[in-house]
């Protein structure tokens, strides 16, 4: 089998018949599977899977995953895939009809491990006027993703896992991903892309961005708003303390971590550093509310709840301390 799809799903068995309505229409070259993975949903998942399945015009599989957390769904589905080339997206997307032959193309074209595409826009309502329609920090939020017209190569930039492929051999020779990194259910918790991606390139790895590859996201009405944004940067310094506790990588650029924080001064587990630049953020959105450039001050808000994020769960969760690095708690595909 050539592709496997692969969908980690929790209680969101509507907007799933929509997801699955959408890959019907997938025309590739070789034959397909589309896996999902229900991670403990309560709602009527299996029916909206089991219920589509004759008719799909590929094999559709169910399949259920305990243990809580998107990590811990995607391994299972990735060891269920049949396909040379393992797909993960999420259930809330739409996809042209040559999807999975672009990510195909990339891998090959671009001779390397694995890719990620663009992630656009299907609005559930109206967009705020205060979120930019264009590629920004602030399209992180709604997993938004346009590195422009051109392939490069992840580095410093990494893929979304809502549109990415990987080759089998990726996972056999960097291992699945990291069960506690990653989103679970009652958090906003992330990340387990980016850990993924730092261990791939450590085991010689090659990612490429396609642009070609695209996925349509929705973005639920429910998400354009500022205390959401607020909401998820707070859990995204929540993630960045949390590998930084167990992996020693930068809170700030992860990909670019190039000290040793056990030479670092810290304040309450916190790198010194950090409070500096937290001063600085502070002062320019003081400084952009007194010129009322109100979306300015809002980008500056944004880094001081990512800043809180990291502050609680250093000081609060970890107590300050810096354990010895740890390995990640990952398998390999099998």
């Amino acid at each position: 089998m050539r592709f496997s799809v692969v969908i980690a799903t929790y209680n969101r068995a509507r907007d799933l018949e929509g997801t699955l309505e959408s890959l019907a229409g997938l025309t590739p070259h070789g034959d397909w599977e589309v896996i999902v993975v229900d991670n403990n949903s309560t709602d009527d998942t299996r029916q909206v899977v089991e219920g589509a399945a004759p008719a799909f015009p590929a094999d559709l599989r169910y399949v259920f995953e305990r243990q809580q957390g998107r990590s811990p769904a995607l391994n299972a589905g990735i060891r269920a895939a049949r396909g040379a080339i393992v797909v993960t997206t999420d259930d809330d997307v739409r996809v042209d009809r040559g999807w999975l032959d672009r990510a195909a193309e990339g891998l090959d074209t671009l001779a390397c491990d694995y890719v990620g595409g663009r992630v656009l826009p299907v609005w559930g309502g109206a967009r705020p006027r205060w979120l930019a329609d264009r590629p920004g920090k602030q399209w992180a939020v709604i997993a938004l993703l346009d590195y422009g017209p051109e392939p490069i190569e992840f580095g410093t930039r990494v893929p979304l896992g809502v549109n990415m492929a990987f080759r089998r051999a990726a996972f056999e020779r960097a291992g699945l991903f990291d069960v506690n990194t990653g989103r679970r259910a009652g958090t906003l918790l992330g990340q387990e892309v980016r850990e993924w991606c730092i261990r791939a390139r450590a085991a010689g790895l090659r990612g490429c961005y396609v642009p070609g590859m695209c996925v349509h996201h929705i973005i639920p009405a429910s998400r354009l708003n500022k205390t959401y944004f607020r909401r998820w940067f707070f859990w995204r310094g929540i993630s960045r303390a949390r590998l930084y506790e167990r992996f020693r990588l930068d809170m700030i650029s992860p990909e670019e971590t190039t000290l040793d924080y056990s030479q670092v001064p810290h304040i309450a587990g916190v790198p010194r550093f950090m409070y500096r630049q937290g001063l600085q953020e502070l002062g320019r959105w003081a400084a952009d509310l007194a010129r009322w450039n109100t979306p300015a001050a809002f980008d500056h808000e944004l880094w001081l709840c990512f800043f809180a994020g990291i502050l609680k769960q250093r000081v609060v969760t970890s107590r300050g301390a810096l354990p010895p690095a740890a390995t990640p708690d990952v398998q390999r595909a099998g």
